[in-house]
């Protein structure tokens, strides 16, 4: 029997039933990673003898009693998290041989949940691209057309999911990069709340691993089914220990609902800033029309929707602040030079990019302020609606673009800004809500298109919760042919 495309859950049942061991498990993935990777190129830092011992040690510990969430099931992580004894370069050549002495904390409660970590999944440089290519590891495929990237940051995550290799794998996420890739891969990931899972040690190099989070940017589970991005999240989340966990501990509400005629949602379709391309807009009407089917209250519009040219223009401010604060200063000083000339009156996206560049803390203070009106508009439209659909991105998966200066992506043959892509996925990152990507369908060239259901914030389980009815109304992941 093979096990490659099985979900964690369905392996956890037969590691209990005794139908397979761990290390069977492990040699069946490794094997399936050496006959097929090297077309994908996901996993680029294989850990396959310490996979092994660790397989061998969750059976022992199995055969002795011992039952955790993720006992026995092998496992990927994105090269981004230190691992102690493998690299962390974030596809920076300059740090190729950097090794981190401790694991980070999303790392760390794998293993404590006895996972089986076959190795390191495949990125962009720096993590800022929607395509997972670097000088160290050279370029992931999507593995539904070759020729196509995989998405990114968290591209090789998806890629090797999509392609059986490991049941879970953990990405992160600031400007789409766990959703974008699942949607370029037909898988399933969930962005969580701002803050619900700790990042500590997912962190460039060699910058150390201290106890703070970063704006924006979340670690988050990536799965083959819904189900699954709850069991990986439930390990994943909770305060650092060094920090809020020394007074806190974590209990999440339940979802709003568990049956699909009870819920309320809002189903976006248009962004006054870039249009929907036509492949996505039939995925959300599938989506649309399960919900309805399903007697779910289904609204296109709400007066209590925020601003969606607002909160792109607040996110895409945040954003880069945060991106120019490694800048070096001579080429700081270039960015104050140009943001100089800017008109006081333009406010498009370019223009807000270039301001938080260069914003001083006041300016921060300012675009922290809107982020927090945002956030109360948002709990407002939560008194009505339970869940926001909408888009991940405008396009399935583009063909691989190795050239920055040149890049547009193709929008039904009209071509577009490529850097305007993530505005859908800023809607929920910038106030820091929760956001899971789920297969909703597939192009006419076969691609693999997902949406993103969007939810109120520390509430997961709610947008968790409408995944997996959704998953049985319209199905799920499909390997690739």
């Amino acid at each position: 029997m093979e096990w490659s495309f099985r979900s964690a859950e369905q392996l956890a049942a037969a590691l209990r039933a005794g139908e397979v061991t761990s290390a069977e498990l492990t040699e069946e993935a490794i094997a399936r990673i050496e006959r097929h990777d090297k077309a994908i190129n996901a996993i680029c830092v294989p850990d396959f003898e310490r996979a092994r011992a660790a397989a061998r040690d969750a059976d022992e510990a199995r055969a002795h009693g011992e039952d955790r969430p993720l006992l026995g099931i092998p496992v990927t992580v994105k090269e981004s998290y230190n691992m102690a004894g493998l690299p962390t370069t974030w596809g920076m050549p300059q740090f190729a041989n950097y090794l981190p002495a401790e694991d980070a904390v999303a790392v760390s409660r794998l293993k404590a949940a006895g996972a089986v970590i076959l190795g390191k999944t495949n990125v962009p440089f720096m993590l800022q691209d929607w395509q997972s290519f670097n000088e160290i590891y050279g370029t992931t495929n999507n593995p539904w057309d070759h020729g196509r990237t995989s998405g990114g940051s968290s591209g090789g995550s998806a890629a090797a999911l999509a392609s059986g290799f490991g049941a879970l794998s953990i990405g992160s996420d600031l400007a789409g990069s766990l959703r974008n890739p699942a949607h370029f891969c037909g898988v399933y990931a969930h962005k969580p709340t701002f803050g619900l899972v700790a990042s500590r040690g997912m962190v460039p190099p060699p910058a150390p691993a201290l106890p703070s989070e970063g704006d924006l940017g979340v670690c988050g589970p990536m799965a083959r089914t819904a189900r699954d991005l709850t069991l990986l999240l439930d390990v994943m989340a909770g305060p650092d220990p060094l920090t809020l966990g020394v007074a806190y501990d974590l209990t999440l509400p339940p979802a709003r609902h568990e049956r699909l005629s009870e819920f309320r949602v809002l189903v976006l379709d248009d962004h006054p800033l870039i249009p929907t391309g036509s492949a996505v807009r039939a995925a959300l009407n599938r989506v649309t029309d399960a919900l309805v089917d399903g007697g779910a209250r289904v609204e296109p519009h709400s007066p209590l929707l925020p601003d969606l040219t607002e909160a792109a223009t607040v996110y895409a401010h945040l954003m880069f602040s945060n991106f120019a604060a490694r800048f070096p200063a001579e080429a700081y000083e270039q960015l104050v030079t140009r943001a100089a000339g800017l008109s006081t009156d333009d406010r498009g996206l370019d223009a807000a990019r270039l301001r938080g560049m260069v914003s001083s803390h006041r300016d921060w203070i300012e675009a922290n302020l809107r982020r927090e009106l945002h956030r109360q508009g948002w709990r407002q439209l939560f008194t009505e609606f339970d869940a926001v659909v909408c888009p991940i991105t405008p396009t399935p998966a583009f063909p691989h673009d190795h050239n920055p200066g040149e890049r547009r992506i193709d929008i039904d043959g009209v071509e577009y800004p490529y850097i305007d892509q993530p505005v859908w996925a800023g809607l929920a990152t910038m106030p820091g809500l929760p956001a899971t990507a789920i297969p909703a369908g597939r192009s006419p060239e076969g691609l693999p298109v997902g949406v993103q259901l969007i939810g109120p914030m520390f509430e997961d389980r709610t947008p968790l919760r409408l995944a997996e009815l959704l998953e049985q109304e319209i199905g799920g992941f499909e390997a690739p042919e």
